[in-house]
């Protein structure tokens, strides 16, 4: 398998090169030469397979040759560690608990695909790299984490002053050795564009061996279609397959996109997002058009200049009329979110996160006018990392898991910043 930049001004590049680049030079995102499609023996027998050779059978597709097979299973065994249950909160209405990692968040599945990756190519080569990623609020954990301790590798995590939950600040700033956070005054919007233009750099990317975490990197995208899999091998029999993802940066939902042109029998999909509704507006209009963010109670969701939208052109062919019948896409406000924690919680006694609910809210919209659908949405983060929304709407405590506990009693260690290049220039100097 090759990999080539959506902005097609660069060669193609291997598996390992896509991932250690993170960005291609011409400001592109890598994609796979071609998304292969497993075979009907595989989707007749995944009912009765293992989550972990399910995963191996999709990252193989993608991988090749480049990491041999019991490597290739040592990585995803240790990547899927913890349990992915699908949960049914109503009639024919399922959530995809994807928060049971070390971190609470689903990025974690992405984050130690990747650390695992690299840290085994590093291991051939004896090179040491410098992971840059910009957080919205769980990427910086998942990564901290998936990374912490990792030989040859440093990280450093961009997140927006003020701008996510409480615990999440606590979770990576906390880490300390390899891994080093900057407190930016701006917003993730803001973040992004530091890493993208860090990667720009030729000379800094070279100087200090850069490469990134954030879902602009394959080895992130590819994992995060493991779960889409696991879903459909456990409801294939319930009926045809709609599954609402919410969405900010949209990577989880490029990789279920990915998981569909591979065969995987999913009859829709539903992007769902808060107030930052840009990829919702170009499935009305046709119109991309970016704007700076708006913060909501669903943070981690406040995109306004989602990358991965590039990579969902790519895979509709760049046209938007098949863009806008393979996936539908809603918005939603903060008062509907709320309201929505609240009601799911009162009538079932499911507890729903702020994203959650948004993709909650989505997949029910949908499902008004598709009658016999089997719906699932993704719920991305535990509740107790957004206590200061949840327990205000459910007038009662979130119980905190242990591992989250244990964060919190750490101390913050954090270097506030500008958002700007020079900044973060100043502090891979010092790193």
């Amino acid at each position: 398998m090759r990999y080539y930049s959506t902005n097609r001004q660069v060669p193609e590049v291997s598996y390992e090169d896509a991932i250690f680049n993170g960005l291609p030079d011409d400001n592109g995102l890598y994609m796979p030469d071609h998304i292969p499609k497993l075979s009907a023996e595989f989707f007749e027998n995944i009912g009765d397979m293992k989550l972990h050779d399910i995963a191996y059978e999709v990252a193989s597709q993608f991988i090749g040759e480049e990491i041999p097979e019991a490597d290739l299973r040592r990585i995803v065994e240790e990547t899927l560690s913890f349990e992915l249950p699908v949960v049914e909160v109503e009639d024919k209405v399922y959530s995809l608990e994807l928060y049971h990692g070390p971190t609470c968040a689903f990025k974690d599945v992405g984050a130690r695909f990747l650390a695992r990756c690299l840290s085994y190519f590093s291991a051939k080569s004896d090179k040491k790299s410098t992971i840059l990623v910009a957080t919205s609020g769980d990427t910086g954990a998942a990564v901290g984490s998936g990374f912490f301790g990792v030989e040859n590798i440093d990280v450093i995590i961009l997140y927006p002053k003020g701008k996510i939950s409480k615990i999440q600040e606590q979770q990576l700033t906390t880490f300390g050795q390899n891994i080093q956070a900057l407190e930016v005054r701006g917003t993730f919007d803001d973040c992004q564009k530091m890493v993208k233009d860090a990667f720009l750099n030729k000379e800094l990317k070279e100087k200090y061996n850069l490469t990134s975490a954030n879902s602009i990197n394959m080895a992130r995208l590819i994992p995060q279609s493991f779960y889409y899999f696991w879903t459909y091998a456990l409801l294939k029999d319930q009926g045809d397959l709609v599954v609402s993802v919410p969405s900010g940066n949209f990577g989880n939902l490029t990789a279920g996109l990915l998981a569909q042109k591979m065969g995987l029998p999913v009859k829709q999909f539903v992007a769902s997002t808060n107030v930052n509704d840009i990829v919702p507006s170009y499935l009305t209009t046709g119109e991309f058009t970016p704007r700076p963010s708006t913060s909501t109670i669903s943070n981690a969701m406040d995109v306004g200049n989602p990358s991965n939208f590039y990579r969902m052109k790519e895979v509709f062919g760049s046209s938007w009329e098949a863009m806008k019948e393979g996936v539908k896409g809603y918005a939603y406000d903060d008062k509907q979110t709320a309201e929505t924690v609240k009601q799911v919680y009162q009538a079932t006694d499911y507890l729903l996160d702020p994203h959650g609910a948004v993709g909650y809210l989505g997949l029910k919209e949908y499902m008004k006018d598709h009658k016999g659908s089997v719906g699932v949405f993704l719920e991305t983060a535990h509740p107790a990392k957004f206590g200061d929304v949840v327990e205000p709407i459910i007038q009662q405590p979130v119980e905190m898991p242990e591992r989250l506990a244990e964060f919190a009693k750490r101390t913050k260690v954090a270097t506030e910043i500008d958002a700007t290049q020079e900044e973060l220039i100043k502090i891979l100097e010092k790193a």
